[in-house]
């Protein structure tokens, strides 16, 4: 299994080798640091923690400074840590860089969505809205009801309705990567991903 971290920088539109124009999102991957690799043995699972994009020793915890320090590598932005990554004979304080990634693997990219605020049912839910006839001037967005009088005298949990809409973690799977550029630690992947321009990313290859 293949992983990394990115930054989602927007979206363009990209020329196939047919002639076919795609909508591509491009994504600053790496380069990464491996911060710390666990074992089965010594901690009861594997896994291999990334460090992404560097960051100011003086907005770094005390406990931070010393988990970097250990790694051999300078404080990072954001970390993130993937099960069961192949790093070859690669160790703690190296790099790993988009140059994993081939035109034509299907990553899974997850990232946090965008946050909309307090939204109503039409556009968190996708509701079509009531009637607009008969009558009705001020009920256009409203969901209806939300359940039964005396039986049984409560909102089921669950209940479609109005709130919070967006800011939550989200993936998108088998995406098809259309270009990669080492030198410039971009790659392009066909299709939107989550999460706003300069948003944070994980790119995964499950393989």
């Amino acid at each position: 299994m293949r992983g990394l971290i990115g930054q989602k920088l927007g979206m363009t539109q990209f020329w196939l080798a047919d002639g076919k124009v795609v909508p591509v999102t491009v994504i600053q991957g790496g380069p990464c640091v491996i911060t710390q690799i666990k074992t089965e043995k010594r901690d009861g699972y594997s896994s291999v923690q990334l460090g992404y994009k560097d960051k100011k020793e003086s907005r770094t915890t005390k406990a931070q400074l010393g988990h970097f320090k250990k790694a051999g590598a300078s404080p990072k932005y954001f970390v993130h840590e993937f099960r069961d990554l192949e790093v070859g004979d690669k160790k703690e304080g190296d790099a790993v860089d988009v140059d994993m990634f081939v035109v034509g693997d299907l990553v899974t990219v997850s990232g946090t969505s965008k946050g909309r605020g307090f939204a109503g049912v039409m556009k968190r839910h996708n509701f079509h809205g009531g009637h607009g006839s008969h009558g009705k001037s001020d009920q256009l967005r409203a969901g209806g009801s939300i359940g039964a009088s005396s039986d049984p005298s409560r909102v089921w949990p669950g209940k479609k309705m109005p709130g919070r809409y967006g800011g939550k973690r989200a993936s998108v799977r088998n995406l098809e990567v259309v270009a990669v550029d080492v030198d410039n630690h971009i790659v392009m992947v066909k299709g939107a991903v989550p999460g706003p321009n300069n948003g944070f990313v994980e790119l995964l290859d499950r393989g």
